[in-house]
């Protein structure tokens, strides 16, 4: 899909994140249903097989929906289930493929034989030419203040690099939790805001109801940046760490050497089922609400940004 003919049939610019264990078919469908491109990771479907079900379903539920869905797949080593996924991602011809952990050529030729497009994240300017190298179609930018696996330059950084040399597709991801923040992402040269951890305080999120609350309790100071729990720095609530018996202002540094992105991560707590991810951006999200509600006040507060941005510069 065209980046004009995927913008046009969204009716907010909004990619939603796709978050380990919390993103399922009942979150994508209410997404996607919503307005916005919805997603999921593709290890979330467990066992396997589970996955040609949930694309089924989400296809069939979707089907008369002009916004499209996404799969995310972790392009590391110890996913040993990245080809047998990618066929089933095949098979149902998925639209959009988030790929992570990995730029790859063979994947991104897959995808484009089944005329899918591939956005590949990245947290700095050398990741992102390697993507692009290795034809990835588009970038999600991941900055500081991102959920999960997040990166450590500034927004502002990062896009201003980016947007030095590529011209394709750019979502940028980093504490974007209500509309003047998507405006903003725009006005920083991203065509897309991606959002995660606010789709975790929703009704059909798959996440523990103390993990939902914890969202709208917390505030930026409560997250931890760590790279203990998957050997990858991330994100994550400062409660749910300390819940699991530690210290989180003494944390030993993880090992990439550990990294297990098919067992979940390599402590005895692991993210993201005893440790919970989340993004700088929690202090903007005061409710558990349904996506659908969630859509419609970013929706509104996008537009009231963008007559406010008018009314102070004059523009048209």
């Amino acid at each position: 899909m065209p980046l004009p003919a995927l913008s046009k049939s969204l009716r907010l610019p909004v990619i939603a994140a796709p978050m380990f264990i919390v993103s399922n078919p009942e979150l994508v469908i209410a997404q996607v249903r919503s307005g916005i491109v919805g997603s999921f990771p593709a290890l979330n479907a467990r066992p396997a097989s589970q996955l040609d079900e949930w694309l089924h379903r989400i296809t069939e539920e979707t089907r008369d929906c002009a916004a499209p869905f996404a799969v995310n797949l972790i392009v590391h080593r110890t996913n040993t289930r990245l080809e047998e996924d990618l066929a089933v991602l095949e098979k149902w011809k998925v639209p959009l493929v988030i790929t992570s952990l990995g730029a790859n050529v063979e994947v991104n030729a897959a995808v484009h034989g089944w005329g899918g497009m591939v956005l590949h994240d990245v947290i700095d300017d050398m990741f992102a030419r390697k993507a692009v190298e290795k034809g990835a179609d588009g970038l999600i930018a991941v900055a500081a203040g991102a959920g999960g696996h997040a990166g450590p330059q500034s927004p502002f950084a990062l896009m201003q690099e980016i947007r030095s040399w590529f011209e394709g597709p750019v979502a940028l991801s980093g504490a974007i939790a209500n509309g003047r923040s998507i405006l903003a992402a725009q006005a920083m040269g991203a065509d897309f805001a991606y959002i995660g951890t606010p789709w975790i305080a929703t009704t059909e999120a798959n996440a523990d109801q103390a993990y939902k609350q914890a969202i709208v309790d917390g505030h930026a100071s409560h997250i931890v940046n760590s790279s203990l729990f998957t050997g990858v720095h991330g994100n994550y609530l400062r409660p749910s760490i300390v819940a699991a018996g530690m210290d989180p202002d003494n944390l030993p540094e993880g090992s990439k050497d550990q990294m297990d992105f098919g067992s979940g991560g390599n402590t005895a707590a692991k993210a993201w089922k005893d440790i919970w991810g989340a993004g700088q951006g929690i202090g903007a999200i005061r409710s558990i609400e349904t996506v659908a509600d969630r859509v419609e006040v970013l929706t509104a507060q996008y537009q009231s940004a963008k007559d406010e941005l008018r009314t102070r510069t004059g523009m048209d």
